[in-house]
């Protein structure tokens, strides 16, 4: 394995982290004007995740700092062409911090639904818009032989696409719920319960059109590993919802993010050894090679990976550990 393909997997994995931990960050976020039927208990929703939101978003930003290191022309090209839709993203990342932040500031019930509907409003273009994103990475964009996007912002607006976003936002809304399951105590519980129970009939048929679509609209499945282990994404989730039916909501949360991880690494997969498709010719399509930094900067950035991401991997670990236990009305300070 050469030092390209190990960054290309290293890049995969830090989109699996980001997707598997900020996915249930976004579920939560969207689910928390119509789960929470009074502040006490918006507040237990918000404080479910409020210790890890912040350090699972850390996951997207050291994805990005890998991609400008390790593969700077697909950074160049990614953020320029797809810079309207990455902005919007980020845009409701930074609403959802702040609304986390200033929504305890004013104890008047119209600040704090202002707030609320910021969360919701950021977790819900984020999670739609990544579907979007990655679905675009595997389609193809119009990029010409000089590494340049020469298309506009309806350009990544596709059936496929659209149908990717609205995957990812059931897929998120879905996990969310179920890591409310686990995080929260009484009524609660059973209503999460019973919105992940609704989510999923919904998530299983987006998931399998999504699937057609990608064998119509893609090469994906001319790599039979890649479409056996997008296959297995949409069977684990068939299971998480079959799970969570019968009260067995910690396997059923499991399950739901192997279907991510699997989705994840199905389309990145698919990809490889491209990191974008070009639609107007395919020898201009990127990749690991000729979207690579030099062989000497790929060895020095292994070396400071192998020695740094350990080190947080240990330290995100060991705070879901710490705030391993479910929140009540006990916990909050008034």
């Amino acid at each position: 394995m050469d030092l390209n393909t190990l960054w290309f997997i290293l890049v995969t994995v830090l989109f699996i982290g980001f997707f598997f931990l900020e996915g249930f960050d976004y579920g939560v976020g969207i689910l928390l004007p119509f789960l929470g039927r009074d502040d006490i208990e918006r507040r237990v929703i918000i404080n479910s995740i409020g210790p890890v939101w912040d350090g699972n978003e850390v996951w997207l930003i050291t994805a990005g700092g890998a991609l400008f290191a390790a593969f700077p022309n697909w950074y160049a090209t990614l953020f320029s062409g797809f810079y309207l839709a990455l902005f919007v993203i980020l845009l409701g990342l930074i609403v959802r911090g702040v609304a986390f932040e200033f929504r305890s500031n004013d104890r008047s019930p119209a600040w704090r639904k202002l707030w609320d509907n910021m969360i919701f409003i950021g977790s819900f273009l984020s999670a739609l818009l990544w579907g979007v994103a990655v679905t675009n990475l595997l389609k193809g964009v119009p990029i010409d032989a000089n590494m340049q996007y020469v298309g506009g912002f309806w350009n990544l607006l596709t059936p496929y696409t659209l149908v990717g976003g609205l995957t990812t936002l059931l897929v998120f809304t879905l996990h969310g719920a179920l890591f409310l399951t686990l995080k929260t105590t009484g009524d609660l519980v059973e209503r999460a319960r019973l919105v992940a129970t609704r989510v999923g009939l919904l998530a299983i048929p987006m998931v399998l059109i999504l699937a057609l679509l990608t064998y119509s609209n893609t090469d994906l499945f001319t790599k039979p590993g890649a479409a056996l282990v997008l296959i297995a994404s949409a069977v684990f989730l068939v299971l998480s919802w079959l799970l969570v039916r019968i009260g067995r909501s910690g396997w059923a949360f499991i399950s739901n993010g192997l279907t991510i991880v699997l989705f994840t690494i199905a389309m990145f997969w698919g990809l490889f050894p491209r990191v974008m498709v070009s639609n107007l010719n395919p020898d201009w399509s990127l990749t690991i090679y000729n979207a690579s930094s030099s062989p000497y900067t790929l060895k020095v950035m292994t070396v400071v990976a192998l020695t740094m991401v350990p080190i947080v991997l240990l330290y995100q670990a060991w705070t879901y550990w710490v705030f391993r236990q479910r929140v009540s009305d006990k916990h909050l300070h008034y």
